[in-house]
Parts: C-alpha cells; structure tokens; sequence
C-alpha cells in the first residue's frame, strides 16, 4: 500500500512538473503536486528534447542542408513549449542586475515591464542558440537531449545549494521537499546519458561544468536566487553549453 501511494505522489509531483515547465495539454484537474517538481525537471529537459529531436528530423526532410531558418525553428518551438518561463526569467534577471541597490533589484525583477537589458538579453539567448545549432550538422538530437537536461539539473543544483531571496513567491516552493542526495543521485542518472551517446561522450564533463559554473556566477552577482535567477541558469547553461558542443565537435576525435 505505501509503494502505491509513493508510485501515485511520484506520478502527481511528474504531472505537477509537466504542467508547471511546459505549455503542453495535459490533463490536470487537481490530480497533481508541485511538491519537489524541480527534481523531474531534467526528465521534463529529456521530453522536450525529444519533442525537438522529431521537429529537426522533420524539417531535415524540407531543409536538407543545415540551414539558419531550420535552427532557428527549433529554437522558436523550444521557447514555444516552455512558454518562454525561462527565457522570462533570464530577461528580468538581466534587468535586476542593472540596478546596484539589493532592494531595488528586487523589484525591477519583479516588474513585468521589459527594459533594454531585458531585450538586448533575450535577442542574444535566441540568436545564440540559433547561431550555435547552426554549426552542429550532426548528433543534433543528442546535443539538445544533453543540453536541455543539464540546464534544468543547473537549476536544482542551485535550488538546494542557495539561499532564495524573496520571503515569497513562486520559486519559493521549490525549496520544498528537496534534499540534496536526491539533485546528486539525478545528476548521476544524467551522467549514464554518456552510455546511450557515446559518441558525444566529451561533451558530458561540459556541460556538468557549465551546470555548475552558470549558477555559481548568476548567485555571486545576485546574492541569492529568485525564481527569475532559476530561469536565467537554465537559458545561460543551455546557450553555453550548445555553444560549447559546436566548438568541441569541431575538433578531430
């Protein structure tokens, strides 16, 4: 009875995470948690690239050369399937750090309102990616798969090993449920990846690398995180680290 009723919160926090990371129909009612849904994040990272990985096959059949539309059709779709909730949070997360006074700074993240470094921000993210995927001709799907995992695990990574900013809000609840063996045990997981595509295997220390070093950075010059800082590691980590899968496949191996 209690491994059914841990195989149905299990379910529920997995649903939670689908619906609260993605734009995706899924059914919800109230069948589902958002108690730890951050720990199934890499998974929900797995499922998008896939979603991805079949969209780029696709448009392999009409755009047989790797050209700048087909990347950059990728890139929309996956702002597409996250609603843009990370690329948001990059972007406010870029104005906030315009701004010296710690107070302040929460505010200005906090304002929906769009300013230039919010702007110049996003036109980088997207182009990029786009400009990134461009230069990988192959092992598209396996580059996306490695890249949208280890942005989310960047992001529980920092979830469990920073201090959150705001008395509330929605990255607050994040916290909660969480314990650090567990971000350790899913980044082993991911590190397993390295089976499944060997030929990229060099690409695995990367971007675990990344993962760390993007969220470290963000939290020095933040001082904390904030839902918004969540979403900037998980855009800087995924951009970085494609960048870095072009300029690594271009070397003989």
């Amino acid at each position: 009875m209690r491994l059914l009723q841990s195989g149905k919160l299990l379910m529920k926090s997995l649903l939670g995470a689908l619906l609260f990371y993605t734009i995706l129909p899924f059914p919800s009612s109230n069948n589902f948690s958002l108690r730890a849904i951050a720990l199934w994040a890499p998974i929900v990272g797995i499922f998008l690239a896939a979603i991805l990985g079949i969209f780029d096959g696709l448009l392999e059949l009409i755009l047989p050369f790797n050209s700048g539309l087909r990347s950059g059709l990728v890139v929309a779709l996956w702002v597409y399937l996250t609603g843009g909730l990370h690329l948001d949070g990059a972007m406010d997360t870029s104005d906030g750090l315009g701004v010296n006074d710690l107070t302040k700074r929460l505010e200005v993240m906090s304002d929906s309102r769009s300013g230039a470094f919010a702007v110049i921000t996003a036109i980088g993210i997207l182009g990029l990616k786009t400009l990134a995927l461009m230069e990988i001709p192959s092992h598209r799907f396996s580059v996306l798969l490695h890249t949208l995992a280890w942005g989310r695990w960047a992001q529980l990574f920092a979830i469990v090993h920073y201090i959150y900013l705001k008395p509330e809000g929605k990255g607050k609840f994040h916290k909660e449920g969480i314990e650090r063996w567990q971000v350790y045990l899913v980044g082993l997981l991911l590190l397993s990846l390295v089976f499944w595509a060997w030929d990229l295997r060099f690409i695995i220390p990367f971007c675990s690398l990344i993962a760390l070093v993007v969220g470290f950075l963000i939290n020095k010059k933040v001082g904390g995180q904030t839902g918004d800082t969540y979403g900037a590691i998980v855009e800087w980590t995924e951009t970085c680290a494609l960048i870095g899968a072009a300029l690594l496949l271009k070397f003989p191996r």
